[in-house]
């Protein structure tokens, strides 16, 4: 339940969104508010980590960057404004890398990641295979991983030169999927991923 009573047939920005003063978890689509769920479930948070933990391990003493939830993400619709009124998309991804350090700042990332990681359950799914697939590919995000649970699976996507996303398959069992941002130099595996 929204606990500031907020509208949410009203479009809001960035500047709206920092005087949000609660502990209800909210992202910003296009301007419009979408509740996340208050906490991620047990499994989420296990394969977040081991997520975290095989890229974040490539990435020491380089210049990349890794973050998890919770985070902003701010999407301006004019990709060099930093005005707070003028970006109306926010959103936590679960997991992003950022290799271009100008975008980063004290509140998060202003712009698109180069890597974005979102983990699914049953009541986001559909979020995120569509509502932020395409945000992210509108936006510029270089590769996006769709990590499902249930199947344990992972699905990539690349984008191409002209900006649209391409599927590079579905992932599972033994696989070792290879991060195209570091040109297949990391490759996550998958039984460490999935692990119990």
């Amino acid at each position: 339940m929204d606990t500031l009573n907020l509208d949410f047939n009203k479009r809001y920005n960035y500047a709206d969104y920092l005087t949000w003063m609660d502990d209800v978890r909210r992202e910003l689509y296009d301007g419009f508010i979408k509740l996340m769920t208050p906490a991620p479930s047990r499994r989420h948070q296990e394969l977040s980590v081991n997520l975290t933990l095989q890229i974040g391990n490539f990435l020491m003493h380089k210049i990349c960057k890794l973050y998890h939830a919770p985070s902003d993400v701010r999407f301006p619709k004019d990709k060099k404004s930093q005005d707070d009124k003028l970006v109306y998309t926010v959103l936590q991804p679960d997991i992003f890398v950022v290799c271009d350090m100008s975008k980063l700042d004290a509140r998060g990332c202003l712009g698109a990641p180069d890597m974005i990681i979102e983990i699914i359950s049953p009541k986001n799914s559909q979020r995120d295979t569509r509502d932020k697939f395409e945000i992210y590919q509108e936006h510029g995000v270089r590769e996006y991983w769709i990590v499902s649970p249930n199947d344990e699976t992972v699905t990539v996507f690349l984008l191409d030169e002209k900006g649209k996303f391409q599927f590079k398959g579905i992932f599972a069992g033994d696989d070792k999927i290879p991060v195209n941002i570091f040109n297949g130099d990391l490759k996550v595996d998958l039984t460490e991923l999935f692990t119990s």
